[in-house]
């Protein structure tokens, strides 16, 4: 189980879209202390305007986890990113954008097959 610190605050919408992410993309669970970080005045100071700010257990943050890529870079740094899971998640946030072998199918003679 990979232990994880998130300072956050009551209502933070990017906090629980931070925690999705964390949910779907994880090879393993994770088991988060979640940090309110509005009762301690140097906890505010430190992160008010960085929340969510995630923490692994050796102490390197990030911010703006509930952005996908960032989150996904951090997560394969510590061998804990679901490969298949970014894939399909790249597939579903950039469509057509994405490479076509990186969404599952391939091209051949300008057609897309899925394979």
């Amino acid at each position: 189980m990979i232990q994880l610190t998130l300072y956050t605050t009551l209502g933070c919408h990017l906090c629980q879209q931070l925690e999705g992410l964390l949910a779907q993309l994880s090879r393993e669970p994770v088991a988060l202390e979640r940090v309110e970080i509005s009762e301690d005045d140097l906890l505010l100071a430190r992160y008010g305007v960085r929340i969510p700010v995630l923490v692994d257990a050796v102490g390197n943050e990030l911010d703006r986890g509930f952005e996908a890529e960032r989150l996904a870079t951090w997560l394969e740094a510590r061998g804990w990113l679901d490969d298949k899971a970014w894939q399909a998640l790249r597939c579903g946030l950039n469509g057509e954008d994405e490479a076509p072998e990186a969404c599952g199918s391939i091209m051949r003679g300008g057609r897309r097959y899925l394979s």
